[in-house]
């Protein structure tokens, strides 16, 4: 399996856009905390979450890795990766 594959198989789709406002934080943080290192959640929303990567960055620091995939208006696409957590 090339490295290209591999990698796509530790990406997890997660379209916020479906999921009711007032649950959504919730959502993330349950599945973005049930990632493992080296795997990576491709986060999908109608905009851009800015408090939401504050929280985030408070809750993981170094271990998250936040990388935009496309980012205008009405269309947000972000990877959240997990990075150097310990072995469970």
């Amino acid at each position: 399996m090339s490295d290209v594959l591999a990698a796509e198989e530790k990406v997890y789709p997660f379209d916020a856009r479906g999921i009711a406002h007032r649950f959504r934080h919730s959502a993330i943080f349950g599945a973005i905390g049930a990632l493992r290192s080296g795997e990576t959640m491709r986060f999908v929303n109608d905009h851009d979450p800015i408090p939401l990567l504050a929280q985030l960055r408070d809750r993981l620091g170094d271990n998250l890795t936040v990388t935009y995939r496309q980012r205008e208006p009405g269309a947000v696409v972000i990877d959240f990766g997990i990075v150097d957590l310990p072995e469970e």
